[in-house]
């Protein structure tokens, strides 16, 4: 007992020291959430609890960073893992076994049977992969909880709120400790832990509306014993803590880190990163204040302020459709009662357009309007859009490659290795440990190959070129086509099936030279009887 106790001082003290050290983030946090991500505003203090269903869009005026957040999380999704695509592959490490096809069978079978799992009706992945990239925009931290689904074979997961959770990180720069804070009510909390005697407030509370704090604390397991099976062996302690009274709910263990987080760019010694949201934040609060004054501007050109002169002329004046005003004018016609002078809406308008582009530039927004803008584009041009895309977005989402998915996918093998859902690997690839790499088969992966495809274009323009010119084709046997063109194809994400394999194409060659070889004897027949001929009558 006390050493369960002095366990959950110990974590107790950590806990306290993470969740207030960051007052300055949440500020910061709170300013962007209420203009551009009203969902999360109301979340970011240690003592946060909103009311649901409460309207939380009061500070906003102009909602264009709050739509581009919206796209930035739909351009990210589908740069770096489109649901409609296997948008990674394993292989081994060792280049031997990579030639082996028993093992690549394997890595195949094992990605395969991870998208199953990752896209099952349960798991929950699509929707709160959306909410990390969602978060990643708004506050430049994404973080995401993977854990094994409960009463059923899979892996669950789920977005986490920023609010929500603490990080720290080790000597590297790697986030290896987390806190999450979170409420239950009393049945919850006795669905989730039946074996813990609660306290007695807690144990009699039936209220739903009533909930109580509660802390997940996740560090690295310094008493590690690496021979054991159960949590004492694993490379991260877990602990399930009640505030009141400080309770603890559960003790255990991750062998794979269970929160990967999405981070974007970070100054030096900070662990949380900076979102585009909070990198445009002086052009979403310039836009409010210009769209209220468009607004005023606006108000006064339709409903006009109207001046008059005090000559007692004009008693009342009526803005009814149809009235007469009399005294509105002088007996020689001159009007008496003139709208008051406005600026120029044009011009609130052009400054409205100036931020909002600022803003759709960070949200990644403009970078795919540039085919819908010029559909006529040669495949040349294509190209060269692809591959400017391809540099611009590399430090935006590439950085997401190693640091999320990178994690995410270590903790999706872990999770169904331990639930026995993957196949035995062959005995060469246990030998050399089970070392594997990631590799990467996205759309944003296929961006930044896009410099190859346009560079090999490039070349073979200028090549023909050559050949037209001096009417010599032999330039064009520097290239390698049986090598060129899969590879060209793959960039450009042609479906594999629709591609003939070296097999096929082989035999139609094949084919297609035996073909030739008999219509040259074909064309070569009539010369060589007319030969014979010769040699028949020079014989006689």
């Amino acid at each position: 007992m006390a050493a369960r106790e002095s366990l959950v001082d110990e974590a107790l003290r950590d806990i306290f020291h993470m969740t207030s050290s960051r007052g300055t983030w949440e500020g910061h946090w709170e300013e962007v959430a209420q203009r551009v991500f009203p969902e999360q505003s109301g979340t970011f203090s240690p003592n946060a609890e909103t009311t649901p269903g409460a309207k939380n869009t009061s500070q906003q005026i102009d909602a264009t960073a709050a739509v581009a957040l919206g796209r930035f999380a739909a351009v990210v999704d589908s740069l770096l893992t489109p649901r409609t695509q296997k948008w990674h592959k394993l292989t081994a490490l060792d280049e031997t076994l990579r030639k082996r096809r028993d093992v690549q069978l394997w890595f195949d079978s094992v990605a395969t049977l991870m998208f199953r799992y990752r896209y099952a009706p349960d798991a929950n992945f699509p929707g709160s992969n959306s909410g990390v990239y969602t978060s990643l925009g708004a506050f430049g931290n994404g973080p995401l909880f993977v854990d094994a689904l409960a009463g059923a074979p899979g892996v669950r997961y789920r977005a986490i709120p920023l609010g929500e959770i603490y990080f720290g990180e080790n000597h590297q720069g790697v986030i290896d400790k987390a806190v999450r804070k979170f409420r239950m009510n009393a049945r919850q909390l006795a669905q989730k832990f039946p074996k813990v005697e609660l306290p007695y407030q807690v144990a009699q509370s039936n209220d739903d509306n009533v909930k109580f704090v509660c802390y997940h604390y996740v560090s690295p397991n310094i008493d590690r014993d690496p021979q054991r099976k159960d949590f004492r062996g694993a490379r991260y302690r877990s602990l399930y803590i009640l505030e009141m009274g400080r309770v603890l709910l559960d003790q255990g263990g991750y062998r794979s880190w269970p929160y990967p987080t999405a981070r974007d760019t970070r100054a030096p010694g900070e662990i949380y990163g900076r979102g585009p949201a909070m990198r445009v934040l002086p052009a979403i609060k310039t836009l409010d204040e210009e769209k209220k004054t468009i607004l005023k501007q606006g108000h006064r050109t339709v409903d006009p302020i109207l001046l008059a002169h005090d000559d007692g002329v004009v008693d009342a004046l009526s803005l009814r459709p149809g009235a007469i005003i009399a005294g509105g004018v002088s007996d020689q016609g001159k009007l008496l009662v003139q709208p008051l002078p406005v600026g120029d809406i044009r011009v609130g308008r052009d400054m409205l357009a100036d931020e909002r582009q600022i803003i759709n530039d960070e949200f990644l927004v403009s970078l795919f309007q540039i085919l819908t803008q010029t559909p006529t584009m040669t495949a040349t041009e294509v190209l060269e859009r692809v591959r400017e895309k391809g540099i611009l977005l590399a430090p935006t989402v590439g950085r997401q490659q190693s640091e999320y998915l990178g994690r995410l996918i270590n903790r999706e093998l872990d999770v169904l290795s331990r639930q026995g859902l993957l196949p035995a690997p062959p005995p060469e690839l246990i030998e050399a440990g089970g070392e594997f790499t990631v590799i990467y088969d996205s759309p944003m992966s296929r961006a930044q190959r896009a410099e190859e495809a346009s560079g090999l274009l490039r070349s073979i323009e200028s090549v023909a070129s050559v050949v037209q010119l001096t009417q010599d084709p032999s330039p064009f046997d520097w290239y390698d086509w049986d090598t060129i063109v899969p590879e060209l194809s793959e960039i450009q994400a042609v479906p594999a099936h629709w591609l003939r394999g070296p097999t096929d194409v082989a035999a139609r060659r094949g084919e297609r030279n035996q073909k030739a070889e008999m219509q040259q004897m074909i064309d070569a027949a009539p010369a060589l009887s007319g030969a014979l001929k010769s040699v028949q009558a020079a014989g006689k």
